[in-house]
């Protein structure tokens, strides 16, 4: 049996490591949260695998340790930030409180980001917001990197652009996640790592040929991701990242026109009351009904039953909560050298 970890161990670990660095603790402890809550979630490509990718932008200076976001515009329902590079998820968390208090008084809220540092999974940070009864609107992409062609094109413009959302029901909320390429960086380095190819053609080679093999994105001259729908309807995932780029850096006023700083993010944080609209109740009847109707849809073949989106991550969050973390092979051995560095002992597997 893969060895499993208590999610409250691996946070603490998380949190120590970060501290080590010289991260301040409250960022140290919003940072680990929000990678383990990206495990629990079943996204093993944006949990703890980056941390070792964090700690070395911490070490190199390219992430701020201390320190809070310069205020650029504060009007009633709308915030604008200077991230000052400080750490996303620390950032977001705080956004998302702002962007909360906000939407309580005005009905809707925006928090706009520009110069975070990456802030993980999307999906890691919605389904806190959603129990408190709020829909949630959060968006990323990363002026500095580019790996996803336009639609029609064959050399990178564009980052995966995630678009993230989460709403009430009576039941669990619903959590959606969704990037604009056809899949992320992440993944891709992973399937190039370890030797795998894509799913399909999910990409483009240096000469704009479709192809399944994720080494192309690491030739010379470098291919490039296709936009969701990729050859066929790919367009659509080419329109909605040009909105993922206004939403982001066009609404930070930072973004591929000014010169790069490393890697990082601009970032959109909307909440929305629905006490403020048609009323709390009203909402969730709505969407209660909407999500009965998509689950009682008898299944096509090959299907058990019609899901939610965010269903399969909250029933592997409670499972992994209840039986301990699984993490992909090879995370913790990434994180060992520095936990030696640090004299730190990574946590011990509750099932070994």
């Amino acid at each position: 049996m893969p060895a499993c970890f208590a999610a409250e161990n691996l946070i603490a670990f998380a949190r120590a490591l970060l501290v080590a660095t010289g991260v301040e603790e409250e960022k140290a402890a919003a940072v680990a949260q929000i990678l383990v809550e990206g495990d629990l979630l079943g996204h093993t490509t944006h949990g703890l695998a980056l941390l070792p990718a964090y700690l070395a932008e911490i070490e190199k200076g390219s992430m701020r340790k201390a320190g809070a976001p310069r205020v650029l515009a504060d009007f009633p329902a709308a915030l604008t930030w200077d991230g000052l590079r400080l750490p996303g998820p620390w950032l977001v968390v705080q956004a998302i409180e702002e962007a909360i208090v906000r939407a309580r008084q005005y009905g809707g809220a925006t928090v706009s980001i520009r110069r975070s540092h990456h802030i993980g999974c999307l999906a890691a940070y919605l389904r806190p917001v959603a129990e408190r009864g709020l829909l949630i609107v959060l968006s990323c992409s990363d002026p500095s990197v580019s790996s996803v062609a336009p639609f029609g094109g064959r050399t990178d413009v564009f980052t995966p652009n995630p678009l993230a959302a989460a709403w009430p029901t009576d039941g669990d909320p619903v959590i959606i996640d969704v990037s604009m390429s056809i899949t992320t960086n992440g993944l891709t380095k992973r399937l190039h790592t370890e030797g795998r190819r894509f799913p399909g053609q999910w990409a483009l080679d240096a000469q704009g040929e479709p192809t399944d093999d994720p080494a192309a994105l690491y030739a010379n001259p470098p291919g490039t991701l296709l936009p969701m729908g990729g050859t066929d309807h790919g367009h659509k995932g080419y329109a909605l990242t040009l909105l993922v780029e206004a939403l982001t850096g066009g609404l930070a006023g930072h973004g591929r026109a000014d010169p790069g700083e490393g890697w990082g993010g601009n970032v959109l944080v909307q909440v929305y009351d629905p006490a403020c609209f048609g009323g709390a109740e009203n909402f969730r009847r709505q969407t209660t009904e909407v999500a009965r109707a998509c689950r009682d849809t008898p299944p096509r073949p090959g299907f058990e039953r019609v899901r939610l989106p965010g269903e399969s991550g909250l029933r592997r969050r409670a499972e992994q909560l209840a039986r301990g973390v699984e993490l992909y092979p090879g995370i913790l051995s990434s994180i060992a050298p520095w936990a030696e560095k640090f004299g730190l002992n990574p946590p011990a597997a509750i099932n070994g």
